[in-house]
């Protein structure tokens, strides 16, 4: 099974050809954000979804009372560069209202069944992120 590094440095050089279709069954895709502190760029493979032209991922760090390092990295400047598979493209990454998680969560949780768990573990609310292309 793929992991971390290695999860994206297969990814990054098979063009998702290895690491795109990740534990049977859900789709990963790798978020590069923008060091908050450090300005380098900082690549993470995430499960996502899909909510129309739009991708969707979860900011769920195993259900951890804090926020995941490249979330903090996307509030700070949420221009981020997207790869799925081998289209890489810049986006645009916006927290969902209220309303929209409501919607997309069923759904993300319908991809890794696990956050639901996740949620249940902690108090933080647990941030659904959207990747809009620009």
């Amino acid at each position: 099974m793929l992991y971390g590094k290695e999860h994206v440095d297969r990814y990054l050089a098979t063009d998702g050809a290895e690491g795109h279709d990740w534990q049977g069954g859900t789709s990963t895709l790798i978020l590069t954000t923008t060091g908050r502190r450090t300005g380098e760029p900082r690549d993470n493979a995430l499960i996502y979804g899909r909510d129309g032209d739009a991708y969707v991922v979860v900011a769920s760090k195993g259900g951890a009372d804090e926020h995941p390092l490249w979330y903090l990295n996307l509030v700070a400047d949420p221009t981020v560069q997207v790869q799925v598979r081998g289209d890489r493209f810049t986006a645009r990454a916006r927290t969902a209202t209220a309303g929209e998680k409501a919607r997309l969560w069923p759904a993300m949780a319908k991809e890794w069944p696990a956050y639901d768990d996740y949620q249940r573990k902690t108090d933080r609310d647990i941030p659904v992120v959207i990747l809009e292309r620009v």
